[in-house]
């Protein structure tokens, strides 16, 4: 009989620890396919995150976009009476700034400090106002709000059309910028698209912004930056471009990149042997351009290839070709459409 009372007794507690374990795991299986339901569900319902806008503005330096915005303002009210300014006094009020036309939003530093130097106004932007971004469906119906400012009324109206030209234009640009640099990408070209040195006389720090807010490369801003020897400078030494480099080199020393601006295949050769850090093919047709690319880049690779002349954002992808570096445009600061923007009193 004891022996029998243990027997039925370990039966039970084996029977007891048995049906616990089985509990357990089945408990187990369940959380980890809840578990993985839920990791699942994550990842098809919550947005995949995107890499971070590369932000310019940092580029610019106050003292500098002050004085700009300074000599915008004086161009505006050369006689330095404001009898506009006189109408509306200088109550406190506020105004909204509203984009009208599809594009890419860019120069929010110059809208910035155009009010700054005005003087007592402050800016609220809206959390979806972001430069680099794309508002494709902006339009006069449907306006998109993008920021408050408050101040001064007579400030505020003071400041209006050069924030909003600044703006606009900057925009433009951009806007005109990325779409061929998505072109470049859908075409998987892994060149530079750039534009030139063809600004607007006294916009150029404010369009070669809005070319980087747009993706694409600026060029030389100026001719300090990089030294470009032209058809005409080299017409001036003689029709020699190894003169004309040679020349320069010895003042531009190692901390400037030499570029020549060239005709034909035998013209770009002479160029990189006599030390040129960039070849332009100007004028070239498509093909002859990558025909003559591949012959040069087979001698000298480490030279850059710039493509450049008449080429529009319709023809640029005739031109994209793995010898080729860069294709500037000259369209995407002179050419550009604005992206319309108002400055409206709340009433």
């Amino acid at each position: 009989l004891i022996i029998s009372f243990f027997t039925v007794n370990n039966l039970i507690i084996k029977s007891t620890t048995m049906a616990r374990t089985k509990q357990t795991k089945a408990k187990r299986k369940k959380l980890e396919e809840e578990s993985t339901t839920t990791e699942e569900e994550s990842t098809t319902t919550k947005p995949q995150p995107q890499p971070p806008k590369i932000l310019f503005s940092s580029l610019l330096p106050p003292p500098q976009i002050r004085t700009i915005i300074t000599q915008y303002l004086q161009d505006d009210i050369p006689s330095h009476f404001d009898v506009g300014g006189h109408v509306v006094g200088n109550t406190i009020q506020t105004a909204e700034l509203w984009m009208k036309s599809p594009g890419v939003l860019a120069g929010i530093p110059f809208f910035n400090a155009t009010f700054d130097v005005c003087g007592s106004c402050t800016i609220a932007w809206e959390d979806i106002a972001m430069e680099g971004q794309s508002y494709p469906n902006a339009s006069g119906d449907n306006k998109i709000k993008l920021a408050t400012v408050t101040g001064p009324v007579s400030h505020l109206l003071r400041g209006e059309r050069t924030a909003l030209n600044t703006l606009s234009r900057c925009s433009g640009v951009a806007t005109l910028s990325n779409e061929c640099v998505q072109i470049a990408k859908s075409n998987q070209w892994k060149g530079l698209v750039a534009g030139t040195r063809k600004t607007t006389p006294g916009f150029r720090l404010v369009e070669k912004y809005g070319l980087l807010v747009g993706g694409a490369a600026t060029h030389r801003l100026d001719l300090s930056q990089m030294v470009m020897l032209k058809d005409n400078h080299v017409w001036a030494c003689g029709g020699s471009i190894e003169r004309a480099v040679k020349k320069a080199r010895v003042v531009s020393g190692f901390s400037q990149k030499i570029e020549v601006e060239c005709q034909s295949l035998a013209e770009a050769m002479i160029a990189a042997e006599a030390g040129a850090d960039v070849v332009m093919l100007d004028n070239f047709e498509p093909e002859q351009l990558k025909k003559d690319a591949k012959v040069f880049k087979e001698k000298f690779p480490h030279v850059t290839v710039e493509a450049s002349g008449g080429i529009t954002m319709e023809t640029m992808p005739d031109y994209f070709s793995e010898d080729v570096d860069v294709i500037s445009q000259g369209k995407l600061t002179q050419g550009y459409d604005c992206v319309d923007f108002s400055l409206k009193i709340v009433h």
